[in-house]
C-alpha cells in the first residue's frame, strides 16, 4: 500500500493565492466594496532636511564624551562611591579629607575620577592648541599664544596626573619624604 500524501488539494483551484481561498462570500464583499470607490489621496510630503552640525559642536560633543569616559561616570553611577574620603591623623586625631582611594587599584572616589578626567581633557586641549599654532595664516603673536597655552596645558596636565597617580605629597608642607 502506498503512503498517503500530507498535502491537501486546494478547494478554489490551483491558481488562487492563499488569502483569496476563502469560500465565504462576505469576506469577498468586504474585501472589494470599500476599495471600489475609495482612492488613496495624493500626498505632497516634504522630506525633512537634516543639516550637519558645526565642527565646534561636534568637537564639544566628542570632548564631553571623552571626559565622561575617562572620568569613570559609568562606574560612579553603578557603584555609587562616596564623593570624597576621610582619614584620621594618628598624631593629632584630626580628620583629613582624602581625595584618592588608597589601597584599591580598581576603585575611586567621585572627585578622583573627575579631577583625573579634567587633567586628561586639559592635556588634549593643549595638543589642539599646539596644532592651532602651526597655522600659517595666523599672526605671529597669535601663534605664540597658542603654542604657549598648549605647552603649559600639557605640562600642567602631565605634572598633576603624575602627582595623582603616584600619590606624591607635593602640596602638603607637613609631610616629609623619607
Amino acid at each position: 500500500m502506498a503512503p498517503k500524501s500530507d498535502t491537501h488539494p486546494s478547494v478554489s483551484g490551483a491558481g488562487d493565492s492563499s488569502s483569496s481561498s476563502s469560500i465565504d462570500p462576505l469576506f469577498h464583499a468586504l474585501r472589494l466594496i470599500p476599495y471600489s470607490f475609495l482612492r488613496t489621496p495624493r500626498l505632497r510630503l516634504k522630506l525633512p532636511t537634516l543639516t550637519l552640525p558645526s565642527p565646534m559642536t561636534v568637537y564639544a560633543v566628542v570632548l564631553l564624551t571623552y571626559f565622561m569616559v575617562v572620568s569613570g561616570i559609568v562606574y560612579d553611577v553603578i557603584v555609587e562611591p562616596p564623593g570624597i574620603g576621610s582619614t584620621q591623623d594618628r598624631a593629632t586625631g584630626a580628620v583629613r579629607p582624602v581625595v584618592f582611594l588608597p589601597g584599591r587599584v580598581n576603585g575611586q572616589y567621585i572627585i578622583e575620577g573627575l579631577s583625573s578626567g579634567f587633567m586628561f581633557v586639559l592635556g588634549g586641549v593643549g595638543i589642539v592648541f599646539m596644532d592651532l599654532s602651526l597655522d600659517r595664516n595666523r599672526a605671529k603673536s597669535v601663534k605664540v599664544s597658542y603654542a604657549s597655552a598648549g605647552i603649559s596645558s600639557l605640562v600642567i596636565a602631565y605634572i598633576m596626573t603624575s602627582t595623582s597617580l603616584f600619590n606624591i605629597p607635593i602640596f602638603n608642607k607637613n609631610t616629609r619624604l623619607q
